[in-house]
C-alpha cells in the first residue's frame, strides 16, 4: 500500500502520496502508473508485423503447411462430408441465383467464396448448439440436414414455407435444427445470440450459441452492446465473423481503421483468433478449440474468419461498379471449395470420379426440388394477417384490412398473385 500522510499550513490541510506508488487501486483492477505521456493505438501503426496473424493449416494449392497446429484433426468420414456439402452449396447457390436472373423468385444471395467458413464451423459445432445467422449461412443448414425441397420451398415462398410466405427469399429458419429465423437488418441477431446464451447459462447446460455476422455488422451498436454483455454476463456464446472483405459495396478499409475486427475482442475481454476463412480444415480446429473454451470456461469467443465474396452481394447488386474485374479473377481462383478437394485427392479421400457423380446429383436435386416448389399454391390470404394476435379470430382493425384487402381482389383479379387460394364467396 502506498504511505499517505498530511501536510500542513495556516489556511488547509492537503493529502499527499508516496512517489514511490507504481499501481493505482481502482473498481476493475490495479493499474500500473508511469510518469511518462503516450498514446495507443491508431491506424498509422498498423503494419504486416502488428497485425494480428492468420491461422492456417493448408496453403492455397491445399497442400499441408509444415508444423501446423491441429488440436483436432480431420478424420475421412468428416471431411469427406465437409466437401460434399460444399460441393452440394455451391451447386445449389449458382442453380438457384441463375433461378432467380429467370424470374422465378424474387432474390437471391450466395455463399460463392466463403463456402468453407459456413460448413467447417457447422461441422465443428454439436447438432444442439442454437445458430443466430446473418444470411450467408445456408452452409449451416445443409451440414444439419436441410433438404434441397426445403430451400426451394421458402424461396418460392409457397405453403410448405414456415414462414407462410411473409419472409424474403433466403431468410431460412428451421426450430427442429436449431437455426433461428433470419432477419434483414444487420445485426439485430447478435443480442439475441447473448440472450439466449444467458439462458443456457442459467440452465447449466454444455451447449454454446453461434453467432454468424459479417464485418460491416460489425460496425452496428448492436454489436457492440452485444459483444459486452457476452464479456460482462460470462455467456458461452461463440462470434463468427465472416471477413470477406465488403459491406456491399463498402470495402473493408473505408468500415475500420484497426486491425480488423479481431482487434475488437480483447477490449471486450474476450479470447478472440484471427483464422483463414478459405481453409476449411483450420476453421474447423478454431471453432472446435473456440466451443471447447465457451464451454469449459463459460465465456464468449470471437473468431474473425478472413475471406473474400466472390460473387456480387445478392441478385440486387452488380460488383463491378466497385471493384475490378482482376481482383475478383483473383479470388475466384483462390477457391476455398478447390483448396479443400485439393488436400482430399491428395490424402486418397477423393476422386474425378465421386466429383463427377456428386455435381450431377446435387445439381440433379436443385432442378427436382424448383420443379416440386413452383407448382405448390402459395399460403392463403389469411395468412398476411394471422399471428400477430392471439385468436381466437382476427381483432378489429386487422379484420378490417383484411376484408378490404379480399374485396380490391375480387375487384381487381389481375393484381391477386398467381397461385394465392382465396376464400368461396360469402352467401350473405
Amino acid at each position: 500500500m502506498a504511505r499517505r500522510g498530511l501536510a500542513s499550513d495556516a489556511n488547509a490541510e492537503v493529502a499527499y502520496i508516496d512517489t514511490s506508488e507504481t499501481v493505482i487501486e481502482l473498481p476493475g483492477g490495479n493499474v500500473r502508473l508511469t510518469p511518462e505521456l503516450s498514446f495507443v493505438g491508431g491506424f498509422e501503426d498498423l503494419t504486416e508485423a502488428t497485425r494480428r496473424p492468420i491461422y492456417r493449416t493448408l496453403n492455397a494449392a491445399g497442400r499441408e503447411i509444415p508444423g501446423a497446429v491441429l488440436p483436432h484433426p480431420l478424420g475421412k468420414e468428416d471431411a469427406v462430408k465437409m466437401y460434399s456439402t460444399m460441393a452440394r452449396l455451391q451447386t445449389m447457390d449458382t442453380m438457384f441465383y441463375d433461378a432467380q436472373r429467370q424470374g422465378r423468385f424474387s432474390f437471391y444471395l450466395t455463399s460463392q467464396g466463403e463456402e468453407a467458413t459456413a460448413v467447417a464451423a457447422a461441422a465443428a459445432l454439436e447438432p444442439e448448439d442454437e445458430v443466430f445467422a446473418q444470411y450467408r449461412e445456408q452452409g449451416v443448414l445443409l451440414w444439419r440436414g436441410y433438404t434441397l425441397q426445403q430451400f426451394a420451398h421458402q424461396l418460392f415462398g409457397n405453403r410448405h414455407e414456415p414462414g407462410k410466405g411473409r419472409q424474403m427469399p433466403i431468410h431460412y429458419g428451421c426450430r427442429d435444427l436449431h437455426f433461428h429465423t433470419i432477419s434483414s437488418p444487420l445485426a439485430t441477431q447478435m443480442p439475441h445470440a447473448v440472450g439466449a446464451a444467458y439462458a443456457m447459462k442459467l440452465q447449466q447446460a454444455r451447449t454454446v450459441t453461434v453467432c454468424f455476422f459479417g464485418e460491416g455488422a460489425s460496425s452496428e451498436g448492436d454489436a457492440h452492446a452485444a459483444l459486452n454483455f457476452a464479456a460482462t454476463l460470462g455467456v458461452p456464446v461463440l462470434f463468427v465473423c465472416r471477413n470477406n472483405g465488403y459491406a456491399i459495396s463498402t470495402p473493408a478499409h473505408e468500415q475500420m481503421r484497426g486491425d480488423g475486427v479481431v482487434s475488437r475482442g480483447p477490449a471486450f475481454g474476450i479470447p478472440s483468433v484471427r483464422v483463414d476463412g478459405n481453409d476449411a480444415r483450420a476453421v474447423y480446429n478454431a471453432i472446435k478449440a473456440a466451443r471447447q473454451i465457451a464451454v469449459d470456461g463459460c465465456r464468449p469467443v470471437l473468431i474473425e474468419c478472413m475471406s473474400y465474396r466472390s460473387g456480387h452481394h445478392s441478385t440486387s447488386d452488380d460488383s463491378t461498379r466497385y471493384r475490378t474485374s482482376s481482383e475478383m479473377r483473383s479470388w475466384k481462383a483462390r477457391d476455398p471449395v478447390a483448396r479443400f478437394r485439393a488436400w482430399l485427392q491428395a490424402a486418397g479421400w477423393w476422386s474425378d470420379a465421386q466429383e463427377a457423380d456428386a455435381r450431377r446429383t446435387a445439381r440433379q436435386g436443385v432442378l427436382d426440388a424448383m420443379d416440386v416448389a413452383a407448382k405448390e399454391e402459395l399460403p392463403p390470404l389469411g395468412d398476411m394477417f394471422s399471428d400477430v394476435y392471439a385468436g381466437p379470430g382476427l381483432p378489429w382493425h386487422l379484420q378490417e384490412q383484411y376484408d378490404e384487402t379480399l374485396s380490391l381482389l375480387r375487384d381487381h383479379p389481375e393484381l391477386k398473385p398467381p397461385g394465392m387460394p382465396m376464400p368461396p364467396p360469402s352467401s350473405s
